[in-house]
């Protein structure tokens, strides 16, 4: 996914208010992606597939009852040309 990963960590992330880091595969945000726009009909982008993918990954360890919060931090528009929602990528 770009703009994100191991060798990218924002100036601003404070490890301590931090509860885990989650790993996603490129192919699990970008089906995420597509089932975010066919589900939802939010169009975000990697990093907004990569967010929701970690959120439900927590709500179903967390179990029923529980409330998970995340951000879809970026658009569709910027990955139109890679076909993401056609199975691309």
């Amino acid at each position: 996914v770009e703009g994100i990963g191991v060798s990218f960590i924002p100036k601003t992330f404070d490890r301590k208010v931090c509860d885990a880091i989650i790993m996603v595969s490129d192919d699990d945000a970008f089906a995420t992606v597509r089932e975010l726009a066919r589900k939802e009909g939010v169009l975000g982008g990697s990093s907004s597939g990569a967010n929701v993918f970690a959120a439900m990954e927590i709500a179903r360890q967390l179990g029923q009852g529980k409330r998970v919060v995340t951000v879809i931090p970026d658009a569709a528009e910027r990955y139109l040309s890679k076909n993401i929602f056609d199975g691309g990528i």
